[in-house]
């Protein structure tokens, strides 16, 4: 199975990184969607039905109709293709509905206790040596994680075999340090969101969907968090 270009990564770059966790993927879950043979007859019109799609889902709740279209534009413009990243949060909407939501997807994902609640999820992107990587950040009473959408790829053994593993990283509330917004001074649209370890290991989030709300939620909850344990 071919990786796709620019995804290549490799576990290694993670090990001295104790809040990076790669998860084997099974291999029924790791082909792209719809196969690496398959081209739509027309980009623009793909891109435009996901857009249309997505937009529909997420715009009527919300009351800044002209934030969400530029943030949404953003989002997939931080992708290497923009069709691919309409396309795919088309299908990772679908997938959380099939599985009963975020909160049940962090659970697994992260194996979650009980009494650790999910605050919020936000769609965005992990950088990587490899590239942006699509996922969703989940901000819950014990922790800030992200996962991956979907696998990557690596190669394994010497470069005989083609491994897949879901990029994951999980920072307890009580190592985080801090959480900066920032943003580029060439490009303003592109937006970042710095987190740092108390043994300052640094993760940049990006291209988020709701870039604010998010900035808000991590701020309180790591303000909040450093009170109680004051």
């Amino acid at each position: 199975m071919q990786a796709p270009s620019g995804r290549t990564w490799s576990p290694m770059a993670t090990e001295a990184n104790p809040y990076a966790m790669p998860a084997p993927a099974h291999k029924s879950t790791c082909a792209p969607r719809g196969g690496g043979a398959h081209r739509p007859n027309s980009t623009k019109e793909t891109v435009k039905n996901a857009l249309s799609l997505w937009g529909r889902k997420v715009g009527e709740a919300s009351r800044k109709a002209e934030d969400l279209s530029r943030n949404t534009w953003q989002h997939l413009r931080t992708a290497p293709s923009i069709t691919e990243a309409a396309v795919g949060r088309i299908a990772q909407g679908t997938k959380v509905l099939a599985e009963g939501g975020h909160d049940r997807i962090f659970r697994q994902a992260f194996s979650a206790p009980p009494d650790e609640q999910l605050r919020k999820s936000y769609a965005c992107y992990l950088s990587t040596s490899a590239g942006p990587v699509m996922g969703v950040m989940y901000l819950s009473t014990a922790r800030v994680a992200f996962c991956s959408d979907t696998p990557l790829s690596y190669e394994a053994h010497a470069g005989d075999n083609t491994e897949w593993s879901y990029y994951k990283v999980a920072i307890p509330l009580h190592r985080l340090r801090a959480a900066i917004p920032s943003a580029s001074k060439l490009k303003p649209a592109e937006k970042f969101i710095q987190l740092v370890s108390v043994e300052n290991h640094e993760f940049w989030l990006m291209g988020f969907v709701n870039y604010s709300s998010a900035v808000v939620h991590l701020q309180e909850a790591l303000s909040g968090f450093h009170n109680l344990q004051a």
